[in-house]
Parts: structure tokens; sequence; C-alpha cells
């Protein structure tokens, strides 16, 4: 008599916010399937949805609120989990009926509450895994991230309350995964944590062996270095200008490492770095700059900033303009500051009004798109390397050395129906606008 074979129980899941809460999703769903559970495109077919939450601001939580909403309207069986997990009871009082609330990167106890929820039988004949895991993004690209939490106390911040305090993973459990993720199809890794530059601290930079012979340190530098001798790109998020980050730029010069940097400056004004409770040097951050660019002058900076923060006035707010002036960063990303319950920059006095913070958003959109544009063209008439993140019938879309995915710009090619996602080739550029470049790919 046949085999029947049991059908297993599927998962729905919703995941909001940041990157990190992405890697926290594609290991509980890589969890899931190993314990013999398949995944739902749509709520319908589920038997449980996991809503993995953001809580960083006040409207990411309102966000994650509404995502709990209609996954309770459109399917009644629901999971919460992530960093608004902190705030079970402000979850229960508008939704009474969620069955489970957990923490950020609480993995162990998510999965206890599906198993609770759907109990599933697992098949040695169906449920099998693929090393690399589950993944969320394309299959040409990862997110790898390297610890937890962070040690610094900014005031407009509640991430140290919400993930705890610095925690990195030991570097050769790094490594292992990430040979694992292109053994599995992935050409990009973006490395990413709440404070990259910190890596290892907590670790004292101990020293870990390799499988194939010799060790690495527990060191930003140095997990840079072997993550360049593992994927073809490596590109690096959340990296604070710690003295330390100097001794990357020679690696990008060398090409182990995407010349590419995600610093969040958030500022430059002292009197409002100090109240954010930020390094105030913003000269020396100048400098330092300069220095990078003599090492490796097609180095790509991006930094987000803050507007509208109390106690920011017209003059801080003019030199910030006069200060991405002079740092020439190559992305910008900018947000009104919001206040977030928990936060100490709540109780500063002078609080910038709302129609305030617009006008000066608008400003700083406006000269940070005319100094991106400036750049842009200048990179018309030269050749990069282009990875490719979509394909049409005769067009392909893409991204550069500086364009991170969905943040950053893209590279359109014509005359590239013949290329596949993950390619990477070489792209003479012909045109670019504001944020992105045009070009077409060379004959091999």
């Amino acid at each position: 008599m046949a085999t029947r074979l049991p059908s297993p129980p599927r998962v729905g899941m919703v995941s909001l916010g940041c990157p990190k809460n992405l890697v926290d999703s594609e290991r509980i769903l890589t969890q899931l399937r190993a314990d013999g559970y398949h995944m739902s495109p749509d709520y319908a077919g589920a038997d449980v949805v996991l809503v993995n939450t953001c809580g960083f601001l006040d409207s990411a939580k309102e966000e994650s609120l509404e995502a709990i909403g209609e996954a309770i309207a459109e399917n009644g069986r629901v999971i919460v989990t992530g960093c608004m997990g902190k705030e079970a009871d402000v979850i229960r009082a508008r939704f009474p009926n969620v069955l489970a609330i957990t923490g950020a990167h609480e993995y162990e106890q998510v999965v206890e509450a599906v198993h609770e929820a759907a109990p599933a039988n697992l098949s040695p004949y169906i449920d099998l895994v693929p090393d690399a895991g589950l993944k969320l993004t394309p299959r040409h690209y990862s997110y790898l991230k390297i610890s937890e939490g962070c040690n610094h106390r900014c005031s407009f911040c509640i991430i140290p309350s919400l993930r705890g305090d610095l925690a990195s993973r030991r570097p050769d459990a790094i490594l292992r995964e990430a040979e694992k993720l292109v053994a599995a199809g992935t050409r990009e890794l973006l490395v990413i944590s709440q404070d990259t530059s910190a890596y290892g601290l907590d670790l004292r930079h101990a020293a870990y062996p390799l499988k194939g012979g010799g060790e690495v340190r527990a060191h930003m530098t140095d997990l840079a270095r072997e993550l360049g001798r593992i994927a073809p790109w490596v590109r690096l998020h959340y990296v604070y200008p710690y003295p330390h980050v100097d001794q990357v730029i020679p690696l990008m010069a060398e090409g182990l490492v995407l010349p590419y940097l995600d610093i969040p400056f958030q500022h430059a004004a002292p009197n409002v770095l100090r109240a954010m409770k930020r390094p105030a040097n913003d000269a020396k951050v100048l400098a330092r700059l300069r220095g990078w660019r003599e090492i490796c002058p097609d180095i790509a900076i991006r930094s987000t900033f803050v507007v509208g923060f109390p106690g920011e006035t017209e003059a801080d707010f003019e030199y910030l303009l006069e200060w991405l002036d002079e740092a020439q960063l190559d992305r910008v990303g900018a947000f009104r500051f919001e206040p977030v319950e928990g936060a100490s920059a709540n109780a500063l006095p002078n609080p910038v009004p709302e129609e305030v913070k617009e006008e000066r958003y608008a400003r700083i959109m406006v000269k940070t798109a005319a100094i991106s544009a400036a750049k842009l063209q200048a990179k018309i008439g030269r050749t990069f390397d282009v990875i490719i993140d979509a394909v049409g019938d005769e067009g392909a879309t893409g991204r550069s050395y500086a364009d991170a995915p969905e943040i950053d710009g893209e590279v359109h090619l014509r005359d590239a129906g013949h290329l596949a996602e993950g390619d990477i080739v070489r792209v003479a550029i012909e045109d670019a606008d504001e944020h992105d470049l045009f070009g077409v790919p060379l004959a091999d």
C-alpha cells in the first residue's frame, strides 16, 4: 500500500521594519521549514500568520498594529513577534485574540508558539531545507547579520531597550553562513547590525579558528577581509566612523570589499549632536572623509540625517547644509524628528514646529538631490560593474557598487535582455539623472 504523505500546516509571514528584522524573519521561517511547515503566500492558505513588527518610531508601531489587525481580519490566527513585542499590553488591548506575543530575535519562543498553534508532523519524504536556509530576498543577494543590540544610548533611539546591548556572533559562524549563502547562489553579501564598527567588542576581539586552518579575529576589519574572499560583492551597512574604520578603506581599494559605507551621521551641528548624545567632532569627520577618498577615490558614502530635532535652530540647520556641501555624500536619506515612546529626546526643550520640520526636510532633500545629480553626471562615460536585479524583454535593471538594494539608486540598461538576474556585468554609463544611471552592457 502506498504511503499517504501528511498535509503540512502552512505559515504566513508579514515582515516589517529594517533588514535586521528581515533576517530574523528568514531565520524563523528556516527553522519552521525544518520543523515540517510550508509557507503560505496569502492569508487564506495559512493555518497561522506571523507578524514580525517594528517598534522604532510611533509611526512604525501604528503600521505594525495595522498589519496585525489586517492579519486578524483576514485569517484570525495570529502570532506577533519583533520589536513591538516589548509592548504586549498595547497589542493585547487592541487585539485580545492574538495567539502569542514574543520579542525581537526570540526565535525559540516564536517557533514554540507556532508548534502550539498548528502542530506539524515531520515527513522524511518531503521535509527538506536548503543548506542556506529560506530567504525573503532575491537569490543573488543576502543580508548577513553579524551582531545584535547596541551599546550607544542616543537620545532619540530606543533600540537598546528593544534589542539589548551589543552581542556579536562568532566570526567563524558568520563565515560558515556566508559560505552557505554563496554556495546557494548569493553574489552580494550585505553586512548588517546595529553598529557594524563595534563588532567583536564584547568578544574582546578574540581570535577563532578557521576550518581550513588559521584564525580570524572578531573584528570588523578581519571579518570584512575574510568575507571578501568568499563573496564577489561585500557591502557594509550601519558603520559608525570609529578610527579603526580607516583600516577597511585599503580593502576597498584592493577590491576585496565594495567601496561603499553606510554611516548614520544623523546631523553635523555640534549643539544638535550633543543633544542627540552622538559624537560631535564634525571637522574631524570631514578630514577623515578626505583621507578615505585619497586612498579609494571612488568610495561611495551614504548617510541619514534627522531634521527638526528638539532645539535645532535655523543656524544649526544652515550649518548642516554647509557641512553637506563640503562632505559631498553620494547618497542621503532624511527624516523629520518623530518622538518615540521611551526616548529621552522627548523631554528636551524647544521642540521644532511641524511646519518648520517640513520646510527643512524639503530644503535638505533639494540640497542632497543636487549633490547626487552632480556626482552621477560625473560618471557618464565611465564603466562600472553592475549586478543585475531584474531583466525584461530588452532591458535590465541593476545596481553599481554605490547602490544598496531598496535604499539607493539603480542602473537601467538597454540591449540587456540576454542577461540573467544575479549576473555581474561591465557597463558603459551613457546618461544620469538625480538618482539613477543609464547605460549599456559591454560585450564580453
